[in-house]
């Protein structure tokens, strides 16, 4: 059917009036679709926040606590009052313990980092672990404060050493947790294997706690021992990640 002489459409409705609809029709096709797009998008996010949650939070967090604690310590060497070297020799068992606790948190933020980024989601039971695992290391500057200004004293030096056991022990209970949540076929189960490192350290740690009222070397001599062999590189993880 033809338009009439007003130019009316066959429906009735003017001819500049449907022309008008048509020109919106590409607007109307482009909200549609990024409606559509919107849906999916959140979607997925319900299906990502079911399957476990990010990760990068608490990856953030726990680099930024280490990166304070590290602040914290080194706070602890006082600037000498005088220009001589000799003003610097007190300082010599500070600047050693702060050496050594620096070692150890670098190996946990190192080994830290590794274990998350094999780890492909997170619950809230990993949550409470890592916060403990936290915990002990905050109270690594105290500890290691207290043993450098002592001159590393009996009771100072198995104090430090009963941080580094409980430490350790927090670590293994969050790479369990994470095993757990992951499977035991997990990239970070089958990267961590029998974790030989993981269990000799504690029996170690527990060792140098009674020696250190015997003979406190000894006991500095152990967390030093311990530290080198979590010093040498361990490409497991890499490994994993990279096959």
């Amino acid at each position: 059917m033809l338009p009439d002489e007003r130019g009316l459409a066959p429906a009735g409705r003017p001819a500049s009036e449907r022309a008008s609809a048509t020109d919106h029709r590409p607007r109307d096709l482009t909200f549609a679709r990024a409606r559509r797009a919107r849906v999916r998008h959140i979607s997925t996010n319900r299906e990502d926040h079911r399957g476990g949650m990010n990760k990068g939070r608490l990856e953030a967090f726990s680099d930024g606590v280490m990166a304070i604690l590290i602040t914290i310590m080194v706070l602890e060497l006082k600037i000498p009052h005088e220009s001589g070297v000799g003003a610097l020799l007190p300082l010599v068992p500070v600047f050693l313990s702060y050496a050594l606790s620096y070692v150890y948190l670098g190996i946990y933020w190192n080994n830290h980092h590794h274990m998350l980024h094999a780890t492909s989601r997170i619950n809230g039971t990993i949550l409470w672990a890592n916060l403990h695992l936290l915990f002990w290391l905050s109270l690594v500057p105290f500890v290691t404060g207290w043993m450098g200004e002592n001159h590393f004293a009996a009771t100072p030096t198995a104090v430090y050493g009963g941080v580094l056991l409980a430490a350790a022990i927090a670590y293994y209970l969050l790479q369990s947790a994470i095993i757990a949540d992951q499977g035991p076929s997990s990239r970070l189960a089958v990267a961590v294997g029998k974790d030989l490192k993981g269990k000799i350290s504690p029996v170690l740690y527990m060792s140098a706690i009674p020696l250190a009222f015997f003979r406190e070397w000894i006991a500095g001599a152990i967390y030093v021992a311990v530290a080198l062999m979590w010093l040498v590189p361990d490409r497991r993880i890499e490994k994993r990640i990279g096959e």
